[in-house]
């Protein structure tokens, strides 16, 4: 499969790198970027062809993958909409709904979008996917195949729980960044220096995060586990049950989950 990127930046980056890893040719790989910088940069690091014309960019190529600005699909769209035969189109712009990106592209109907989160960066991220109905079997597979070169992926069949999975893992990242924060400058003002505090901070959410994936029991179950009656763990966890910490995250993501919904809106009005 000969796969056109449109945007040449991290994210579209991520996925070249994963792709390659994974055993695609450089020259199965193609890059539309209108910066001239950006496009000498993709061709250093990566050996694929780099192109500032869409239509040069998107001939022979079976999978069309948006990763643009969400404020530029519309007029990308419309410009693509004449260069499509049977390719998959798959957009990882954010809030930008799949039945406007089917509108942009004169009624296509062989759209994916896909809702990836910056852990895709490291090749550790999640993507969340929606298939409009008029994609096939063998285009939902080609599109898992192609974003999982970055991470794990899951399919939800109704668009509009990309809402919940931008809530949940597309913005999730920056969650776990601002408990780490609290962590770190925690064990500073209790002694550790700055370096201490990121390891000891950054080791056990990786260890927490692989202890969990690994286990058959529910996090729920390994959080009572370490949680000694009496102890220093059931002092925090009292401390954090009192303040409403798991309820204000709770109410974060349906704030979240609030936003996706109306950005697809505002999106949506082009």
């Amino acid at each position: 499969m000969n796969i056109t990127f449109i945007g040449g930046g991290n994210m579209a980056s991520a996925l070249i790198g994963g792709l390659l890893q994974r055993g695609y040719l450089p020259a199965q790989l193609r890059v539309v970027e209108i910066n001239a910088e950006g496009r000498e940069k993709i061709k250093h690091e990566f050996n694929v062809e780099a192109v500032a014309e869409l239509a040069e960019g998107v001939a022979n190529s079976d999978a069309v993958l948006l990763a643009v600005k969400p404020q530029q699909l519309p007029i990308v769209a419309q410009e693509l909409a004449a260069l499509l035969g049977n390719h998959l189109v798959i957009s990882i712009a954010a809030g930008i709904r799949a039945t406007d990106i089917s509108r942009w592209l004169g009624g296509y109907e062989h759209v994916v979008r896909a809702m990836p989160n910056t852990p895709a960066l490291v090749r550790s991220g999640v993507t969340g996917l929606y298939a409009l109905p008029g994609v096939s079997t063998e285009e939902r597979h080609d599109a898992e195949a192609i974003l999982a070169a970055v991470g794990s992926v899951l399919w939800v069949e109704r668009e509009e729980l990309l809402d919940a999975v931008t809530a949940l893992s597309g913005s999730g990242p920056a969650y776990v960044f601002y408990f780490i924060e609290a962590m770190q400058k925690a064990g500073q003002e209790l002694g550790l220096t700055e370096a201490q505090a990121r390891l000891l901070s950054l080791e056990t959410f990786l260890g927490a995060a692989g202890l969990a994936s690994q286990s058959d029991e529910s996090v729920a179950v390994l959080r009572a586990r370490v949680t000694s009656q009496g102890g220093t763990t059931e002092r925090a966890i009292e401390s954090l049950e009192k303040d409403g910490v798991k309820n204000a995250v709770i109410r974060a993501m349906h704030a979240a989950n609030k936003r996706s919904r109306e950005l697809g809106d505002e999106f949506g009005r082009n």
